[in-house]
């Protein structure tokens, strides 16, 4: 059917962070991701058959990844996800002499301006690879792979020998660098270097068992560190705190209920002060309660709401526009984004549950700088940013609601 009327979002991971927006009959451009600013172009030609394909030009490794196709009409939307691979070609092959090192020639092969990361392959002119290769690997400003890839080549080994490249991903092989090296330029090694090399090796081996000792030792003691904080974890569980929703902080399209333990999303912009403390581009809201030290939990009921997240903040998280719900942001929750559940990581990480919890509990360790998310239900670990994760300073209780039921405060 047509979509000339409807709205078209092409999307990442954040619905409200476009690629790209067709709405109301023509393209918005206003709140753009910006890394796509005068990049994408929705084509029209098929818009009345109801084809709307996405051109990004410009393209860049970055791009990788999966899009999010959302098209809606009144109360009727669909979703559909795409993957997109990205692969450039860069130089050939180029081999050059470095030197002497181990008692024979360091050949080295260089690549520049490849995408994804290709395998470099050393041959002799049988066409039988060869081992004892090392590499190393860079990128550009672009996000293509720089690679230096080296082989020592000494006496009385394949000294006939050739580089080339190859991508699988494309399905594309460089046509190879052959070179060839003289015995008269390898240099001999004396009965002394190699006595000396011997003692080396056995310090080297012994070295190396003492700091093996070293670490078993460590993981004892710090198994049993673990252990203890556990104990002490599950100890000071004994009451939750009393969290109350800050109306003073909730988007215009949140609804609190009176008692402030419980919020919804509505498709209303309400009529409330523009202070500076409330969100006005993202549809989330703060606990009320703040907390700078101890042990705190509380418990959240979700029910089979499709699109919400639940978690802490810190006291300054940024209220105005739109923010990126990450740690980075100071945010640290897990959320549900139609039937899956994910933490907010840098990339996200879905998490193998088998079925999405209707109640989750959030325990907060300001001290040790720690959150765990909990299956209310059966207690069992949903997810935890490890020690450390959540720096110092005053930390609030975060939600988030997008579509579905409303978030409810147990008591």
């Amino acid at each position: 059917m047509s979509t000339e009327n409807m709205e078209v979002r092409w999307f990442r991971s954040e619905f409200t962070s476009f690629v790209h927006l067709y709405q109301r009959g023509k393209d918005q451009y206003e709140q753009q991701m910006p890394e796509y600013k005068g990049r994408t172009e929705l084509f029209r030609d098929g818009i009345m058959d109801g084809n709307v394909p996405l051109r990004i030009v410009d393209i860049r490794p970055s791009d990788e990844g999966q899009y999010r196709c959302f098209v809606q009409d009144g109360v009727f939307y669909e979703e559909a996800v795409l993957e997109l691979k990205v692969a450039a070609s860069g130089s050939a092959p180029r081999l050059s002499v470095e030197g002497y090192q181990d008692g024979g020639i360091r050949m080295v092969c260089l690549l520049a301006g490849w995408y994804p990361e290709p395998e470099v392959l050393w041959r002799d002119l049988s066409g039988q690879p060869l081992s004892s290769v090392t590499q190393t690997k860079s990128k550009d400003k672009r996000g293509l792979f720089e690679i230096k890839s080296s082989i020592i080549i000494i006496e009385h080994s394949n000294q006939s020998l050739s580089c080339s490249m190859r991508n699988t991903n494309i399905n594309l092989e460089k046509e190879p660098s052959t070179f060839y090296i003289s015995d008269s330029f390898i240099p001999r090694v004396s009965s002394w270097m190699v006595v000396w090399s011997m003692t080396l090796v056995i310090l080297l081996v012994f070295i190396i068992c003492t700091l093996y000792l070293f670490k078993l030792r460590g993981k004892h003691l710090d198994t049993i560190s673990k252990l203890h904080t556990e104990l002490e974890w599950r100890r000071s569980l004994s009451d939750a705190a009393n969290v109350t929703l800050d109306p003073d902080t909730a988007h215009p399209e949140l609804v609190l209920s009176e008692d402030g333990k419980s919020v919804r999303r509505t498709d209303k912009w309400q009529d409330l002060p523009d202070n500076p403390e409330r969100f006005d581009a993202m549809r989330c809201v703060l606990g009320y309660e703040g907390f700078t030290s101890g042990i705190h939990y509380w418990e959240v009921e979700v029910g089979d709401g499709l699109s919400w997240a639940v978690g802490v903040a810190r006291e300054s998280v940024r209220r105005k526009g739109q923010i990126s719900l990450s740690r980075e942001e100071g945010i640290w929750a897990v959320e549900r984004w139609g039937g899956q559940l994910r933490d907010l990581t840098s990339p996200e990480t879905p998490l193998p549950l088998c079925q999405v919890p209707s109640r989750i509990r959030v325990c907060l360790d300001c001290d040790w700088g720690l959150v765990t998310f909990f299956d209310a239900g059966d207690q069992a670990p949903i997810f935890t940013f490890p020690p450390g994760s959540v720096p110092g300073g005053r930390i609030r209780p975060w939600f988030w609601v997008w579509r579905g039921s409303p978030l409810s405060l147990c008591p």
